[in-house]
């Protein structure tokens, strides 16, 4: 079926569909009115070349919810001359894309004329569904307008990408969002041009604010304000501030637990608690919870910084951090908010170090080289003496020296196998009480071997 329309063949943007959500009736229909993206759309531009050319190769569009993927499917479902199918990956399947490649292939023949096939949401597919695209993208069959919310380089396979031009839409702006709010209210068929509606400038930069560039949920929250507020005495709705906030109470936070603002967010976080920028590293912490991250998740990555990045600087703050955790599972929100807090301050004022990676040298250098042999002398004692009885030799663990049995529990003695005597992994750091730890030890050697 054609995209955007019901089984009634009505399309989904049509005027006298007043049951449908202003939104939705607001949406636009070609380029001319659409908002935003001037980086792709603007005059001049690949995709506004192509569009209005009426030559589509293959295309996924990838960006935020509501930053106008679908809008910009319907405007080249108007603008080109083709055949526009859609295929939603949430509800639709392999069946579904047979039976369209069936139908395109029948009007190819017919009369020549190009399919192009919308497939939104299309990172639900799995692997063997977004192959099956790959032979019909191929012969030229249908040509495929995907729409993402996820990274199409993690979701998406490889050959699939690599037969479709990418594009990335960017999260609307509050200019978009106001210039859309004003269409509505002057567009007297198919938004609310048909009442006499004044919306303060206070109101609108309100809702514009807190749609935080989603469209729908500014159009949802300007049709809630006119249609709940009573008519003036000469018949008008003026909506103030106050009935703005009224309407959108809450400030649309742009985060996706399983999305690219998960890893981006968490990046930020953790960035900033390794420059030691408190604040930086607070905002974004509330910016995850704000979003619905679950704290636990932000307790797991304060775990993972306090070894990689604070470590021995202050080998206790890994204590701090799970202390906090303990207290936050025993207390709940919201007073669990000064736990996160607590643990997100200590790691970002801490000295920081890390010279914990030198576990990641030595496994390195193992699995480049192997193993070498345990000396002799490291080895287990009762093996050794076992040995020594059947083959009538020395116990080589009588070669090894017992620190305890030394000044100040220290020997010189060597524990790497020979092969590997002047390596030298760990590099230990300069702030905090590392360097306290390394002096202590470097004291010990050299007293001992001064003996």
């Amino acid at each position: 079926m054609d995209l955007f329309e019901d089984k009634n063949c009505k399309s989904l943007t049509d005027s006298s569909a007043s049951d449908q959500p202003l939104a939705t009736r607001m949406r636009p229909g070609s380029l001319d009115e659409f908002t935003g993206q001037e980086h792709l759309v603007g005059e001049g531009k690949m995709l506004y070349r192509m569009i209005k050319s009426g030559v589509i190769g293959s295309l996924i569009f990838y960006g935020p919810p509501s930053s106008g993927k679908t809008t910009l499917a319907h405007v080249i479902s108007r603008e080109t001359d083709a055949r526009f199918e859609v295929i939603n990956a949430v509800l639709d399947g392999i069946k579904e894309l047979r039976n369209v490649v069936a139908k395109a292939e029948h009007q190819k023949k017919a009369n020549g004329k190009k399919t192009i096939l919308f497939v939104d949401e299309i990172h639900r597919w799995n692997k063997a569904q977004q192959d099956a695209l790959l032979p019909h993208l191929e012969s030229g069959i249908i040509t495929l307008v995907g729409a993402t919310t996820e990274n199409p380089f993690y979701s998406l396979v490889s050959p699939l990408l690599s037969r479709c031009q990418l594009f990335e839409l960017h999260p609307l702006t509050k200019d978009n969002v106001r210039l859309m709010l004003k269409r509505a209210l002057e567009d007297p068929e198919k938004g609310l041009g048909y009442m006499k509606i004044q919306l303060d400038d206070e109101a609108a930069e309100h809702l514009a604010e807190y749609a935080g560039g989603d469209i729908r949920n500014a159009m949802n929250a300007l049709e809630v304000a006119a249609l709940s507020t009573p008519k003036g005495s000469d018949g008008g709705i003026t909506i103030t501030l106050e009935i703005a906030k009224q309407s959108i109470q809450r400030r649309t936070v742009r985060y996706d637990r399983t999305g690219d603002e998960h890893y981006h967010y968490a990046s930020a976080f953790i960035k900033s608690l390794r420059g030691s920028d408190v604040d930086a590293a607070l905002y974004w912490m509330a910016a995850m919870l704000e979003g619905g991250e679950d704290p636990n998740f932000i307790f797991r990555r304060l775990l993972i910084f306090a070894s990689e990045d604070v470590g021995m600087a202050d080998p206790y703050a890994i204590t701090v951090v799970q202390s906090a955790h303990e207290a936050f599972i025993k207390n709940g929100m919201p007073e669990g908010m000064y736990f996160l807090s607590h643990a997100t301050l200590f790691m970002a004022l801490s000295p920081k170090s890390n010279s914990t990676k030198a576990i990641f040298e030595v496994t390195d250098e193992i699995k480049k080289r192997g193993v070498k042999d345990v000396p002799s002398h490291l080895r287990d004692k009762t093996a050794n003496a076992l040995s020594a009885r059947y083959l009538d030799s020395e116990n080589a663990s009588d070669e090894y020296k017992y620190p305890h049995n030394f000044r100040r529990h220290w020997v010189q003695q060597d524990y790497l196998p020979m092969e590997l005597k002047q390596k030298n992994w760990f590099a230990g750091g300069t702030e905090g009480r590392e360097p306290a730890l390394l002096k202590r030890l470097e004291e010990i050697k050299k007293g001992l071997k001064k003996v």
